[in-house]
């Protein structure tokens, strides 16, 4: 199983991660994306990773 993780540093919370998968990202108040859970069965995480406009989210 992938491991899924958002470097808080470089995250700008656009949201976009969360459009695109709400079942695995949320960004919560302190305006950074998180990671809610490891498993998506209807998103390739990666294809959300590489979309990311600031390459915080990391699929290991």
């Amino acid at each position: 199983m992938a491991k899924v993780s958002v470097d808080a540093s470089t995250c700008v919370g656009c949201g976009l991660c969360e459009q695109s998968c709400p079942e695995v990202f949320e960004v919560q108040g302190d305006g950074v994306a998180h990671v809610k859970s490891q498993v998506c069965s209807s998103c390739n995480l990666q294809e959300v990773a590489d979309a990311c406009p600031t390459n915080a989210i990391k699929v290991a």
